[in-house]
């Protein structure tokens, strides 16, 4: 429980962190449209609480203390998630509610927001916000509701929900095969092989099930997301190993052809995240009963049909 009698004015928060920010008075006032003595005021109403100086006054420069220092990163924080939470509160519907979900930025933009619209559908009211995420985080400390997570199903405090399994396939443009006359899998192990960070030994593992092992599949670049290597192999960079279902729409446009019928299945999958707290929140299990029918009614990863 918070005391009062160790909450300043808002006011006096912004006037002060605006001043350590810009180590200035008068650009703080600039921008909080108020005069300068108004700032100045603010900031010593505050000291006089805290019972001690939050700035060196050097010249027409303010210099931050050591404590001021301290303060301003903690008051920063603070003022950015009061922000946050009036934002949340603003947009919250009564009738449909909010839902705050994290996602892995390709699957995002190329599967689950064409589908969207089907859920928009049931629940009109609805707002969903996106942040894209690529690494488990901690739910206490961030406003989000649910995430979709790839990995094995081990999330501190939260519920896993499966969702489904990722199958692999080789693809490269029409003119980077032509050109290195990829005729064969094994042809493979002279291209360059695009890599995908997250997945730094799939290429190993896939000449390893077709039983042709090569130093060369660790080599080449890399790039961080799914869609920058779906992007470099279009543009014929190299050859790639993608996700089907998230590359459906260039492999039925030629942009992208499949140079073997070998897949690759990892031994981790999509999952639907959500903290303990939040399963029985309404939006949150609407929200999950309709992406695992998304996913149970398209089968594998590997057959997902392109969103209409």
């Amino acid at each position: 429980m918070f005391r009062k009698t160790f909450l300043p004015p808002v006011g006096d928060l912004l006037a002060f962190e605006a001043a350590a920010r810009h180590t200035s008075v008068s650009r703080a006032a600039e921008e909080l449209h108020l005069t300068q003595s108004a700032v100045s005021r603010q900031i010593r109403q505050l000291e006089e609480q805290l019972g001690m100086a939050l700035f060196h006054r050097v010249r027409q420069r303010v210099v931050l203390t050591d404590a001021g220092r301290v303060y301003a990163a903690d008051v920063r924080a603070l003022l950015q998630q009061l922000s946050a939470a009036t934002q949340k509160a603003m947009a919250f519907s009564s009738a449909g509610g909010l839902l705050n979900l994290a996602v892995l930025p390709t699957l995002g933009t190329r599967w689950l927001i064409p589908r969207l619209p089907g859920f928009m559908a049931l629940y009109p009211d609805a707002t969903v916000n996106f942040s894209a995420r690529s690494e488990p985080f901690d739910f206490a400390q961030e406003p989000m509701d649910a995430a979709i997570h790839f990995g094995a199903p081990h999330w501190a405090g939260a519920v896993c929900e499966y969702l489904m399994h990722e199958e692999v396939l080789p693809v490269c443009s029409p003119h980077y095969r032509a050109q290195q006359q990829l005729h064969t899998p094994a042809d493979l192990a002279g291209a360059v092989l695009l890599q995908q960070n997250t997945r730094p030994t799939q290429w190993t593992e896939w000449f390893e099930r077709l039983g042709a092992p090569t130093p060369q599949a660790l080599r080449g670049p890399r790039y961080e997301q799914f869609s920058m290597i779906a992007q470099a192999a279009v543009s014929g960079l190299g050859a790639a190993l993608l996700p089907r279902f998230l590359i459906e729409g260039e492999l039925a446009s030629g942009a992208l052809v499949a140079l073997s019928t070998d897949v690759l299945t990892s031994s981790e999958a999509y999952y639907l995240v959500y903290p303990e707290a939040r399963a029985q929140t309404p939006l949150v299990k609407a929200f999950r009963d309709w992406l695992l029918l998304q996913c149970a009614g398209a089968g594998t990863a590997a057959r997902l049909s392109p969103a209409p």
